[in-house]
């Protein structure tokens, strides 16, 4: 499951990263790595971005951008 396709209110825990190159830095720059948990805030009005609450710190991401990050919501 990716990102993108969480709803908001829920959590979910990443397992891993399939973006490449300067997509791939900027997002482990953020904060992005296996284990981190996260839960999604909300959906901008027009959809895009995604506000999503990890490890503490508020961060907004394209879609395009959260289907790189693969989650699983099991466990949590």
């Amino acid at each position: 499951m990716n990102l993108n396709e969480i709803r908001p209110g829920e959590s979910c825990r990443m397992v891993d990263l399939t973006a490449e190159g300067s997509l791939e830095r900027r997002l482990m720059d953020l904060g992005f790595f296996p284990g981190a948990v996260m839960k999604i805030v909300r959906n901008a009005p027009l959809v895009d971005p995604l506000e999503i609450q990890l490890e503490g710190v508020f961060l907004a991401i394209r879609h395009a951008e959260a289907q790189f990050v693969e989650v699983a919501t099991d466990g949590l």
